[in-house]
């Protein structure tokens, strides 16, 4: 995409469920009271600029622990609920494109460049981001309007702010134009992309700094 051409763009709110505030998945990086006001006012700044907002919301079977399909885990955050979305997807998958009508409504709706905000940084927002990357649609990451949560397996253990991290760096430089809620609303207002980074210069700088 050229520098002057003015992205359309959507935004894309994912998943920002009750689970994650007041179940068994509470976000911890960056804190919900930093991701959740950052999300109510993109919302609000893409309804002024014309920006249609998807509201994407998990389903999982009633029986399960998490985003049981009718608990309230499940429910949307109701400052999120409340909005009044352009359009709503429901998914059961990692990816927002996974089993729904996303792309065909993108399509539809002449969108090149998708503005992903929500849960989880590593989970859902990165499938959603991967998704969008290879089936050729410039993605913006709005890094403080996103969050996640610590994990320890056998694969190893990792903090909230570790992923987030890393994440965020694997995004820039190659999926996702990763920015702050503050640079996204500067960009959409003046009606230019984000400037996305490249693997080659990421790794070049991170080479240069161990040598220093």
């Amino acid at each position: 995409m050229s520098n002057t051409t003015a992205p359309r763009r959507a935004l894309l709110v994912i998943d920002v469920q009750n689970e994650y505030f007041t179940g068994d998945m509470p976000i911890e990086y960056p804190s919900v009271d930093i991701s959740l006001p950052n999300i109510v006012t993109a919302m609000a700044a893409a309804r002024t600029a014309g920006v249609p907002v998807i509201v994407v919301q998990h389903d999982a079977p009633e029986a399960s622990p998490i985003f049981a399909k009718g608990s309230d885990g499940w429910q949307l955050h109701p400052q999120v609920a409340a909005f009044a979305a352009d359009h709503r997807i429901n998914k059961s998958m990692g990816s927002a494109f996974a089993g729904t009508d996303l792309r065909a409504w993108l399509d539809s709706h002449n969108i090149d460049t998708l503005s992903v905000i929500g849960y989880m940084t590593h989970n859902c927002d990165a499938a959603t981001i991967y998704h969008a990357a290879h089936d050729g649609l410039q993605v913006e990451f709005l890094q403080d309007a996103t969050g996640t949560l610590p994990y320890a397996n056998a694969g190893g253990t990792a903090s909230a702010e570790e992923i987030h991290r890393v994440f965020s760096a694997v995004f820039h430089s190659n999926f996702a134009a990763v920015a702050s809620t503050q640079d996204w609303l500067n960009a959409v207002r003046e009606g230019k992309p984000l400037e996305i980074d490249n693997i080659y210069l990421s790794n070049q700088r991170a080479r240069k700094a161990q040598v220093n």
